[in-house]
Formats: structure tokens, C-alpha cells, sequence
């Protein structure tokens, strides 16, 4: 989606329905022409929506994807368990996968605070920066050769390519130029570059390919094997950048859900091992439900705060984080659940049985070193909460899903949902179907729920679809043409709004189409990637405030809390033979999570079998996996929860030493 100010640019002096061809020039030098050819956030959305269409499995998409990417990693390397050293090796593996990297993406994955990335960060970066299709450079391509005559001239080209976006030098527009294959009197002819980019691409991962399958000592590179089959509709797990920033400290937290990028051999062919199981009945919850007792809290003063769980492209989420003040000391009940939208009730809503959790944190000097105070560990159906009393200050709330629920499924959409049409003057309306999911977005971005969009509220939804926020200056404009109350956007208005963004493209709903799938809706208009909660925060003797601070992935405090909580309160067993490893194993309601700790000063791969669980789903998607814990480390070995919640589920895991 366009932010505000793209959208509108100069709205008091233009009618919409002008259009604006500005913007397409602007798509085309900014995303697609880095001569690197780095794949675009928004159409990664829109392709994933066309690649769930396809006719594989997808665990046979995802063997050939985790093929691919070892058969890359391993043309650089010696060996899976090596890691990337420098930004050189990083762009030279990420070309032998068939991408070719700009310096801006490299520079994406490879910060100040960067001094190594592992296999996994590898398969992550894979995952996020796909490579264009045809289509999509040609359509590229079309959009700056408005007389479609499939050329480009040089002098054009070098203008854009040295001025705009990732901008290139004259020496480097030179050698695109100077390429007989595709150049001719002055023009570039993009038909030929684009076949000739896909297939020096393409011929870049068979080579590795090939060099895999004919070295039997490559082959062996790597953890285990794909072979056995997969439930239907689980995906494989998608790796999780490993922690990059050094500290001081004697515990290193790696992000609280990394995770492996292929399967192991049996864990029993392991040196040592320690076994867990834990039987839970249909519909059972933590044996400690939270109960809301209206007389003694009828006087209690409660604020209430929205927000969301999104799904992104690789699989990570992210979420609105808070701040809680408390003017003085008292007792408390902080609660989160999915949040029924009204206009849905009579529609299937999948978020509703996505897990969520809240983690409290005490804010100190810094806001580097955050205190864990409490968790929401007591249940009442879809309900977590917990009830204490905290002193005066400043703390964070900070939501939690598993992702057992809340993940990538494919799903067959018989049809695209249609989303304006033309009424008998042949003016634009929006879809009654259409509205209908607009009215869903704005109760979850109303995350105050008084039926009003503030410009902070507003900002969280130009983040999250756009990447840009709204200033005083644009929010003005859009306050005289849509209507407000008391300076915050109406319903209506933000009906008015998108109907506006549907007149200024003359109908086309691509950018109405970003916006959605940025918002978790698939192609039929139904929320399948996010889930909207509500946090409600009561004291007895005050008023608390909570405010929406940020909307992005949890990070290291979230990680070292999580990790945290399981290890205060789980049940602990040392990894027979390893006196060193330690597995946390923590059933909070509906849900378990086991932690593995290493206390030892070398790296260890730990083999992790589910094989003998029944009626479970984990957040890996894996049956059978390994994961490669640091020294002096701890880290999510998994989360589980029941598949179906009306049978009885058993949770058995064996954990295993690597040999």
C-alpha cells in the first residue's frame, strides 16, 4: 500500500480520478531496479497468494526449497554447521542460490552489530528475498515503456538506474549496456535481459544442485534426511536469524522460537537422551483457572487496549508492544484474549482459537534491561490472565502466540473476492464484501475501541501496509476531504479513504490487494495470517494507563522472557549423559513449552522426537528436528499444543545429544 502522502501527493489541486503515472515510475525504480534484481516486500505478499494455487505438496516445495538451499550454502562451505563471516561470503552464497543481491540487501541482513549468520539465517534470507518472476520483470519493465514497443533507450535507462533507488554507477549501467545479448542501437531490449537474467539465474542453482547430488561427502552435509512424509498441510519450519549481538553477560538468548532447517536422523542413534510426556484430557485447561469475581472488582478502574498478531512472508510474527504505568501501588488483573470483531460474528473467525499470551516486564534505567515480572499463566477458555499487585512505575506488556495456530497454511481459494465495482453512472463503489473487511480492519486498528482512528492509531496501519507514517502536515489534507470528529478519522472516512485510493488507480485494486494481504486477509477477503486481541488491565486502587508503543517481532526480551518463565516454573530434567544440558519442560493452559539449556562452553546439536505424540501440533510444523543450541546459551526447543482440543492429547518428547 501507498502511505498517505504518495497517495495524495497534491490533493487540493488534482482530482483523483486524474490518476498519477508518477507512482508506477517510482515502483519500478525503487523495488525492481537494483541491477540485483532483489525481490519487493509488497509483491511478496501477492505471490505467495499465486504460489498456494500451485499443484505440489507442500512438503515437496519445501524438501526442493531446503535442497536448494544447501546445495547453495554448500558450494561456499565445507559444511551446514559453518557460518557466514563477512558480507563477501554472505553475497556470494545468497548468488550461488540464484539471487543477486544489491548492497542495500546485504547491508539488510548484515548490520554493525553482525559478526556471524548461521545455516538457518541463511534459509531465513532465502525465504524473504525470493527471486522476481518473468511476469513480474516484465511488468516492471512495462510500467517505464508506457508505448509497450519492448525496448528501453540507454540514455532513459542510465537517468533512472544512477539517479533513483538503489543507485548504480555509470561504470556499472555501462556493463548492462555494453551486453550484445539484449542491446541493440541504443536500446535495451527487456525481453532478452529478462529471459537471459532467469536462466543464468536458474543454470546458478543446478550447478550447485548437481554438485551436491554427484559429491556423497556433500550430501552428508547437513542434519538427517527429508524422506519420511510430513502430516498434510504442516509446513517445514522456517529458520530463525541466531542472536548477533554479543553481550557481557554469561547467558546469550537466541529469539525464543529459532528454528531448524531440516530434519534429523533418529534421535535414538544419539549419545544421551532424557524423555518427556505429559497427558492432557479433551478440553482441559491449567488446572488454576482465572476467575473474575464482579463484586469485589466492580470498583476496580480498567483500561482496555487492541492489537494484532501478524504473520509475516517468512513466517515470523509481530505484534503491538505496550506500556503500563501505575501511578502508585495495587493489586491487579491482567488479561489477553482474541478479540471478537462485531462485524464478524457471523463469519468464521480463525484467529479466535490462535493462543495468546502476555509477558510483564519491569521497566528500569534502560530500556535494554528489562525485568520479568509475571506471565498471563491462568486460563479460562480463551482466556489468559494473572492476578497479583505490582508497585508504582513504569512496566512493558509484551503479547505472545506460540505460532501453532497462527501460521502459514495453504489453503485452495476457488475465486479472487471482488472488490469495487461501477454502478450504473459508472462510478466506483466498494464490494459490500469489501467494506465488510474494511470494517473488520478498522476495529482492530481502533486500538482505544472508541470508533475513532487517532493519528497514532492511524500510523500502526500506515506501518504495517505502507512502511511510512502519516505527518500533522498530510493528516491535515486528509481532515478536509474525509470525515472526522474531533481531528480522529470515522468509519465512514476510512471507507471514503480506500474508495479513494480505488478512484486514483481508475479501479485497479493491486494496491487495495497489498493492503489487505499486509493485513493477514487472503484472496477471499478472509483474516487467515493475523489475530486481533484485546489486553484488559484492572487495578484496585488506581488508574492504570496503557498506551501502544510499537508495532514490530517480539526480539531478545521477549525471547529471554519466555525462556525465562519456562525455566522458573518448569519441571527440569538433566540430558542423560550430558550433565551440562538442561531440558525446561512448562505446561502453561492449553499449550507446553520445553526449553533446552547449554551450560557447557562448546556448541551442541540437540535431535528433538515427537514421534510418539498423539493428537499434538507444534510451531516447527516437524515431527523429527534438530537445533543447534550456542554455548552458555538457552533457547525454545518448541511449543505444543492439541490438535484437537476435544480429544485427549499426549505430549512425548525425547530430546537427544547429536553424536
Amino acid at each position: 500500500m501507498r502511505s498517505m502522502r504518495e497517495k495524495f501527493p497534491d490533493f487540493r489541486w488534482r482530482r483523483p480520478e486524474q490518476g498519477r503515472a508518477s507512482l508506477c515510475e517510482c515502483w519500478f525504480c525503487v523495488d525492481v531496479w537494483t541491477w540485483r534484481m532483489a525481490s519487493t516486500p509488497g509483491n511478496q505478499k501477492a505471490r505467495h497468494s499465486e504460489n498456494s494455487q500451485g499443484k505440489k505438496s507442500q512438503h515437496a516445495e519445501e524438501a526442493i526449497f531446503y535442497m536448494n538451499c544447501r546445495a547453495a550454502y554448500l558450494t561456499v562451505f565445507k559444511s551446514s554447521l559453518e557460518n557466514i563471516k563477512s558480507k563477501e561470503q554472505l553475497s556470494l552464497v545468497l548468488q550461488q542460490a540464484g539471487r543477486n543481491p544489491s548492497q542495500k540487501t546485504i547491508n539488510k541482513y548484515w548490520t554493525s552489530q553482525t559478526s556471524s549468520l548461521n545455516f538457518d539465517d541463511f534459509c531465513a534470507i532465502l525465504k524473504k528475498e525470493k527471486p522476481p518472476t518473468k511476469n513480474e520483470l516484465l511488468e516492471a519493465f512495462g510500467k517505464i515503456d508506457i508505448d509497450k514497443a519492448g525496448y528501453i533507450l540507454h540514455d532513459e535507462l542510465c537517468k533512472i538506474l544512477t539517479t533513483r533507488g538503489d543507485k548504480m554507477t555509470w561504470e556499472e549501467v555501462t556493463s548492462i549496456t555494453n551486453q550484445a545479448d539484449f542491446n541493440c542501437s541504443g536500446k535495451l531490449d527487456y525481453n532478452k535481459f529478462c529471459e537471459l537474467y532467469l536462466t543464468t539465474s536458474e543454470q546458478c542453482c543446478k550447478a550447485a544442485r548437481d554438485r551436491l547430488e554427484t559429491d556423497p561427502r556433500l550430501r552428508q552435509q547437513h542434519f538427517g534426511n527429508q524422506t519420511e512424509n510430513f502430516p498434510e498441510g504442516i509446513s517445514l519450519p522456517v529458520s530463525k536469524p541466531s542472536p548477533r549481538v554479543s553481550r557481557k553477560t554469561d547467558l546469550k538468548l537466541p529469539k525464543a522460537d529459532s528454528r531448524a532447517p531440516s530434519r534429523p536422523s533418529s534421535a535414538q542413534s544419539s549419545k544421551a537422551s532424557t524423555s518427556t510426556t505429559v497427558t492432557v484430557g479433551a478440553s482441559s485447561s491449567s488446572s488454576t483457572k482465572l476467575i473474575v469475581e464482579p463484586d469485589t472488582m466492580k470498583e476496580w478502574q480498567c483500561a482496555q487496549c487492541r492489537g494484532c498478531f501478524y504473520l509475516e512472508e517468512d513466517g515470523e510474527i509481530i505484534s503491538h508492544k505496550y506500556r503500563l504505568h501505575l501511578p502508585q501501588r495495587s493489586a491487579l488483573c491482567v488479561t489477553i484474549r482474541p478479540f471478537t470483531i462485531p462485524q464478524a460474528e457471523r463469519k468464521s473467525c480463525h484467529w479466535l482459537s490462535v493462543d495468546t499470551a502476555l509477558f510483564i516486564l519491569k521497566e528500569n534505567e534502560t530500556q535494554e534491561n528489562l525485568q520479568l515480572v509475571s506471565f498471563t499463566e491462568l486460563q479460562n477458555k480463551e482466556v489468559f490472565g494473572w492476578r497479583g499487585e505490582l508497585g508504582a512505575g513504569v512496566y512493558w506488556l509484551l503479547p505472545f502466540t506460540t505460532g501453532c495456530r497462527l501460521r502459514k497454511v495453504k489453503t485452495q481459494i476457488s475465486g479472487e473476492a471482488k472488490l469495487v465495482w461501477r454502478d450504473e453512472d459508472g462510478e466506483l463503489a466498494l464490494t459490500k464484501e469489501f467494506r465488510a473487511a474494511l470494517l473488520e480492519i478498522f476495529e482492530t486498528i481502533d486500538l482505544d475501541g472508541n470508533g475513532l482512528l487517532s493519528l497514532e492509531e492511524y500510523n500502526f496501519f500506515e506501518l504495517r501496509t505502507s512502511g511510512e507514517k502519516c505527518d500533522q502536515e498530510a493528516w491535515a489534507v486528509c481532515k478536509e476531504n474525509f470525515e472526522m470528529k474531533k481531528n480522529e478519522l470515522t468509519r465512514q472516512g476510512f471507507l471514503d479513504l480506500n474508495l479513494m485510493e480505488a478512484n486514483d488507480q481508475d479501479g485497479d485494486p493491486w494496491d487495495l490487494w497489498v493492503t489487505l494481504l499486509s493485513l493477514g486477509y487472503n484472496k477471499a477477503l478472509e483474516m487467515t495470517e493475523a489475530c486481533p486481541f484485546v489486553i484488559d488491565v484492572c487495578a484496585e486502587r488506581c488508574k492504570p494507563r496503557v498506551k501502544a508503543i510499537s508495532l514490530e517481532a517480539g526480539g531478545s526480551q521477549l525471547s529471554r522472557a519466555v525462556c525465562r518463565s519456562v525455566v522458573n516454573k518448569g519441571e527440569a530434567k538433566v540430558l542423560d549423559g550430558s550433565e551440562n544440558i538442561f531440558i525446561y519442560t512448562y505446561r502453561s493452559g492449553s499449550r507446553i513449552t520445553s526449553v533446552i539449556e547449554n551450560k557447557s562452553e562448546n556448541k551442541v546439536i540437540i535431535h528433538v522426537n515427537n514421534e510418539q505424540s498423539k493428537n499434538c501440533l507444534n510451531n516447527r510444523g516437524l515431527t523429527v528436528f534438530a537445533v543447534e543450541v550456542a554455548p552458555k546459551s538457552m533457547m525454545v526447543s518448541q511449543h505444543v499444543m492439541a490438535l484437537n482440543e476435544q480429544e485427549e492429547w499426549i505430549y512425548s518428547c525425547v530430546h537427544s545429544l547429536g553424536s
